[in-house]
């Protein structure tokens, strides 16, 4: 993975993303990563409900690291269940080590997600 953004680029329009998702949602503080995954996740399951069980919380955020590393080449999408959850076939492993290496490549995704959506 080649990195597209200088390191103050990162963290600028991380900082927006999280700003942008406070200000729509009203909250007092800014989102954290799994907070934004979590919206990624519903995003593309595409339809909100009042209340997620912990179990459907996970596949939420599962959904959307899968959406996100899709770019990288890790995640393919396959289709959607009878109940129109969208699921993803591993392409290879994700073999980044390291919790601050990692949450990179999820930031720069989410950060690549959002341009996208704002582009549309």
């Amino acid at each position: 993975m080649t990195k597209l953004m200088e390191d103050w680029q990162e963290d600028f329009e991380w900082l927006r993303i999280r700003h942008m998702v406070k200000d729509r949602f009203g909250k007092a503080s800014l989102p954290d990563l799994n907070a934004i995954l979590f919206l990624i996740g519903i995003q593309e399951l595409g339809r909100w409900q009042e209340a997620f069980t912990k179990e459907e919380k996970q596949d939420l955020m599962h959904i959307a690291v899968c959406r996100l590393l899709s770019y990288e080449g890790y995640y393919e999408f396959v289709g959607r269940d009878d109940d129109g959850w969208p699921h993803w076939r591993t392409l290879k492993p994700f073999a980044t080590k390291g919790l601050k290496a990692q949450e990179g490549i999820l930031k720069e995704n989410i950060i690549r997600y959002f341009k996208e959506l704002e582009a549309e």
